[in-house]
Formats: C-alpha cells, structure tokens, sequence
C-alpha cells in the first residue's frame, strides 16, 4: 500500500485529489496539508511513502517542500503536481530532489500512474514537459543575474548601482550584456526569458 500526503492549497482542488486517489487499488492517502510548513510537520509525523506537492503554496512553496523532504525523509518520494509548464520551474524542482514533475492536465490514471512509478524508486517527467530541457544552464554570469534579478522587481539602474555599490555605468553595461546573452528585444523581455527558464 502506497501511503500519499497530498500538499495543496486550493481546498475544492485538495479534497478532488484526496477523493480520486483513495478510490486507486494500492494507494492510501494518510494526511492532506495547505500550506508547506504544515506539509514538512505532516510529512515527519506520518511518513508516506510519496507526497504530492503543489509548486505554488503558501509558506514555504513547493520547491522548498522538495528540498526539505530530499534532506530530513529521503525515503519519501517528492512528486510535483502543478499547472505551471515551464521549464525552469520543471529543472528547478528536479534539482531540489522531486521524483517527479506531473502537470494538473494530467488524467485521474496519469497522476496514479505516476504516484506508483515514483514509489517504486522511477522518475516521473509529463509527457507534455519532455520538451524542456532540465539541464539547460544560463548563459549569463552571477553579477549579470543579480542586476537582473534586481531589474525584474521594478529597480532603476540608478537603484541597483545604489544597492550593488557599482557605477551607473557598470550596471547599465550588465543589463546591457544580460539583454544581447539572451537574445532579447528589450531588459523587460531578458527578464521574461530568465524567469521562464528559471535563471532568476
């Protein structure tokens, strides 16, 4: 018997899921949470077998739940269940130790099928994902992704020389750098490239 913790916010989402699974010959769902922090108190408490994990949640979200279960209960397989399809969240969950990725277009019998796969010790990627590259790094260096990253929550170049101690110069040359690397037309179509494949 697979024992699954199901992690998701949205309650009408949660109770669908719990409902669906427990009607799977060989799944048992022993413990729902909301939020990540309760996930990670649920998880130590009950141990199951693989938790199904939202990817936006409240708290602690679901990439930091992987990390966090990957450390302190190896033996429980993480398995993403998310609407969000783009490859950066895909490499970035996979790198924080998920045994899966699954995507909520999935059918009743794709998200059971997937839940047995990753318990028996398999890893699990939507077939519709495939497409993105989990290995793909960013073309740009650490000091181009930080004033990017500072670009992308709304700083002016002026703000982010302030905050970096750097020249007016100097940051406008990075931002500069960032936009052609990623082939972008201007600094807020560099920071949409970045976030979609997770580089931010």
């Amino acid at each position: 018997m697979i024992g699954v913790l199901v992690v998701e916010d949205h309650a009408v989402v949660r109770s669908g899921l719990v409902a669906l699974l427990s009607s799977e010959l060989g799944i048992r769902v022993v413990g729902q949470a909301a939020d990540g922090e309760t996930a990670l108190a649920e998880a130590e408490r009950l141990r199951p077998d693989v938790a199904l994990v939202d990817i936006d949640l409240p708290v602690l979200d679901g990439i930091a739940v992987a990390t966090a279960l990957a450390e302190r209960l190896p033996e429980c397989r993480t398995l993403i269940l998310t609407a969000l399809d783009r490859p950066g969240h895909l490499r970035r969950a996979m790198s924080a130790g998920a045994s899966g990725y699954l995507l909520k277009s999935a059918t009743p019998n794709e998200t059971a099928d997937a839940i047995r796969r990753v318990a028996a010790g398999g890893r699990v990627i939507d077939p519709r994902m495939q497409g993105g590259r989990i290995d793909e790094a960013s073309p740009l260096t650490e000091r181009e992704t930080e004033v990017l990253r500072l670009a992308s929550s709304g700083a002016h170049a002026r703000e982010i020389a302030a905050e970096l101690f750097l020249s007016l110069g100097t940051v406008r040359n990075r931002l500069s750098s960032a936009v052609g690397k990623l082939h972008a037309r201007t600094l807020v179509d560099a920071v949409r490239i970045a976030e979609h494949h997770g580089w931010l």
